[in-house]
């Protein structure tokens, strides 16, 4: 049986601009005016970031409600570190209202489980080709 794969497009628009498709949405991506680009959404970077962001959030919410532990309220920050054409560091900070005893075990919790920051801590094997 083969594990199961999840494909988004990106169709270009001219300049810095392109629009990603994913399921029924359609997310426009560019880049800053001060880059050569038209500012008409998010940049490519600000995107993983936002992945990164709300998978963490996802994750969190998922831990608490297997635990029954009752949150007032759940805000997730990513902060990247820009070095070159990559990031060299991120930082999650998670606003959790919930008992300080249990934020700790919650957030590892949330850590197993989250997709995004999983794959970026365990680096993926990467190919480009043309098709």
């Amino acid at each position: 049986m083969s594990s199961p794969t999840l494909t988004v497009s990106a169709r270009w628009l001219g300049a810095y601009r392109c629009d990603v498709s994913s399921g029924d949405f359609t997310i426009p991506v560019d880049e800053p005016e001060r880059y050569g680009g038209t500012n008409q959404g998010p940049q490519p970077t600000e995107l993983l970031l936002a992945a990164l962001s709300s998978c963490f959030t996802l994750a969190v919410a998922h831990a608490a409600g297997k635990r029954g532990i009752e949150l007032s309220h759940l805000g997730v920050e990513v902060t990247g570190t820009y070095d070159g054409p990559s990031f060299s560091a991120l930082e999650i900070r998670v606003d959790v209202g919930c008992d300080d005893a249990v934020k700790d075990r919650l957030l590892e919790a949330a850590a197993r489980v989250c997709y995004v920051s999983n794959t970026i801590r365990n680096t993926p094997e990467m190919s480009v080709r043309a098709v």
